[in-house]
C-alpha cells in the first residue's frame, strides 16, 4: 500500500537526480509530493507552472518531473495525488509531457486524458542562445481538468 507526503523540492530533487532516466532537478515548484511504501521513498512528483508561457493561464500546472524508483503502481499513484492536490489549490487544470517511447498508461490509469503531440527540437535561438540539455524530440501533452 502506498501514502503520500509532502515532501521539499530539495528532497524531491535529490530523489530525481538519483533515479531519473533523462531529466535533471528542477529550479522551483509549487509543491512536492513523495509516495511512500513501508516508510521509504519510492516516487516524487513535483508540480510548478507550465513550461510553456501558452499555458501558463493561472487556471493550469504542470507536471515538471515524476520519477520512481520502479515501485508498481506509483506513477500512477502520483499522477493522481498531483491532480487532487492541484483542485484542492483552485487551479482547473494539470498537464505534462511524455516523451513517445513511453506509453501513458499510468496516465491513462489516473485519469488523464492525451490532448496531442507538442513541439520538440531545440530551445536555442540566435536571439536567447541555450544550451540543450533535455530530450529534443516531439512530446505527448497529457491532461487533467477538474
Amino acid at each position: 500500500m502506498l501514502d503520500r507526503i509532502a515532501v521539499s523540492l530539495e528532497e524531491a530533487n535529490a530523489f530525481i537526480d538519483k533515479h531519473h532516466r533523462h531529466h535533471s532537478p528542477v529550479i522551483g515548484h509549487k509543491y512536492s509530493i513523495g509516495a511512500v511504501k513501508y516508510g521509504l521513498v519510492v516516487g516524487v512528483v513535483i508540480v510548478g507552472r507550465p513550461v510553456s508561457r501558452h499555458r501558463d493561464d493561472g487556471e493550469t500546472l504542470e507536471v515538471t518531473r515524476l520519477c520512481t524508483d520502479g515501485t508498481k503502481n506509483a506513477c500512477s499513484f502520483l499522477y493522481g495525488a498531483a491532480a487532487k492536490a492541484c483542485f484542492a489549490l483552485g487551479y482547473r487544470i494539470i498537464g505534462t509531457y511524455t516523451l513517445p517511447e513511453e506509453g501513458g498508461a499510468s496516465l491513462r490509469a489516473s485519469g488523464w486524458k492525451l490532448i496531442g503531440e507538442r513541439g520538440g527540437d531545440s530551445w536555442n535561438r540566435q536571439s536567447r542562445p541555450r544550451i540543450d540539455t533535455h530530450p529534443l524530440q516531439k512530446k505527448f501533452l497529457w491532461e487533467f481538468a477538474a
